[in-house]
């Protein structure tokens, strides 16, 4: 049947689905209901309806499970950053096996009846682990505020003391908004006008170092803003401005300005250090990165006479854990600064800016094969042209890290027409949200 909007209904939770969202059925008809969990019978009003499913909010909870939790959040709601901070954190780690466990039956690839899902690894203090901020900026109320926009909308929530930010980077990002206000600096509106948008502050867990980048639609003067921050972040190390005129979701444009200190910054990852410049990839959470890093490493289980590609290499921080492991390193990135850092960190791989998609068949094309492949896509997944070189070459080993369980399983029901899944490792890269991060580990059949 179809539901109607305002139509308030019982309704008994029987999962979390991928999004952290309760799951019920009512009469034939699926529910999705934010903010409830499995086990819950819960009174809601439908809120959307489609032809297969609707979306309804809870008006009365009339059983609560056992492992609902009151978030330590103020503006958990309003937010809506992190989906499940009122689940108790056991049991968030028991979800994210089971949303991998999900995604594979959605997309079935063969034997995925019998793969191993390991248990999700999570942290023993699951708060204050984001080590990056990247926080919207508008000018509400006579003061600069930054924050995120609440879900499905430009509706800024103001963020002053983030549960999961690191509090040093929450400290500098509060800082930069007193500063944009007494200075007033011009502040981006999307109807008339130009200015800082969108601010980037990432603090390097191994040495203390901080980055912040000003993404602004137009150029603007921020000396005194600058000496400002300096003086009472000594900290800090870069300062970038990068130029975004584009009327777009996108955060970052094509030109970006060191306006003040070093080009980059120095992190640290199991046994080794590494360079980042403003806008390269690294993960949010250093904690769990290095959990992440030793799962691959010992997923590729490489030798001596191994040639690896590390697809989506970002600055080379992955490839750079295999160096003496492997007879040689060859990764790519779209972002140019990225490869200016992978080629100080791995110094002996052989690293190119553009897409995987275009970079790996030019080198198989030139006769190069590798053994050894590790990727690490984002959230949309391997594309079709990849796979298919993937397909054809067969690299012995493959190890494919994933930030998003539906596009890991869509990707593995090609991989595992060549590939046996020797396992699925999860770990929890992002606690108090539906997000989890994977391990896969693949063999050539």
């Amino acid at each position: 049947m179809t539901l109607k909007i305002k139509q308030k209904i019982p309704l008994k939770i029987k999962k979390i689905g991928i999004n952290g969202e309760g799951v019920g059925n009512f009469k034939g008809t699926t529910v999705f209901v934010p903010g409830a969990l499995k086990g819950e019978d819960v009174y809601a009003e439908i809120v959307t309806s489609e032809r297969n499913y609707a979306t309804a909010k809870v008006l009365k909870l009339n059983k609560k499970s056992s492992h609902r939790v009151v978030p330590m959040c103020d503006i958990y709601k309003q937010c809506g950053g992190c989906q499940i901070m009122h689940l108790a954190y056991p049991q968030q780690l028991l979800f994210k096996q089971d949303v991998l466990r999900q995604a594979l039956q959605k997309f079935k690839p063969e034997g995925y009846e019998t793969y191993e899902v390991r248990k999700t690894i999570g942290m023993k203090k699951p708060e204050h682990y984001r080590a990056k901020l990247q926080f919207q900026t508008r000018f509400l109320g006579e003061k600069v505020r930054a924050g995120l926009f609440a879900e499905n909308s430009h509706k800024l929530v103001e963020i002053k003391n983030c549960l999961v930010q690191d509090e040093t980077t929450q400290a500098i990002i509060n800082e930069v908004t007193e500063l944009l206000t007494f200075h007033r600096i011009p502040i981006y509106n999307e109807r008339k006008f130009d200015g800082i948008r969108t601010v980037m502050v990432r603090r390097a867990n191994h040495t203390g170092e901080v980055q912040l980048i000003f993404i602004s639609s137009t150029q603007v003067e921020l000396t005194r803003t600058i000496d400002s921050l300096t003086e009472k972040f000594p900290e800090i190390k870069t300062i970038a401005l990068n130029i975004n005129r584009k009327k777009s979701s996108e955060i970052y444009g094509d030109e970006t300005e060191i306006l003040w200190g070093e080009r980059a910054i120095l992190e640290g990852v199991l046994d080794y250090t590494f360079e980042l410049s403003p806008r390269a990839f690294y993960q949010l959470n250093p904690e769990q990165t290095n959990v992440l890093y030793r799962e691959a490493v010992k997923a590729m289980d490489a030798s001596a006479d191994d040639d690896l590609i590390d697809a989506y290499s970002g600055t080379g921080t992955i490839g750079r854990a295999f160096v003496g492991k492997v007879k040689s390193i060859r990764g790519m990135d779209v972002i140019a600064e990225s490869i200016e850092d992978a080629k100080v960190n791995v110094p002996d791989g052989i690293y190119e800016v553009g897409t995987a998609e275009t970079v790996v068949p030019k080198w198989v094309a030139e006769g190069f094969r590798a053994t050894a492949l590790i990727v690490d896509p984002p959230r949309t997944g391997l594309d079709n042209k990849l796979l298919d070189t993937i397909i054809a070459t067969q690299p012995e080993k493959m190890v494919y890290v994933s930030c998003n369980v539906s596009t890991l399983a869509r990707d593995l029901v090609k991989l595992a027409s060549v590939y046996d899944v020797k396992y699925i490792q999860s770990v929890d890269m992002f606690p108090h949200t539906a997000r989890t991060e994977a391990v896969v580990k693949l063999v050539r059949k």
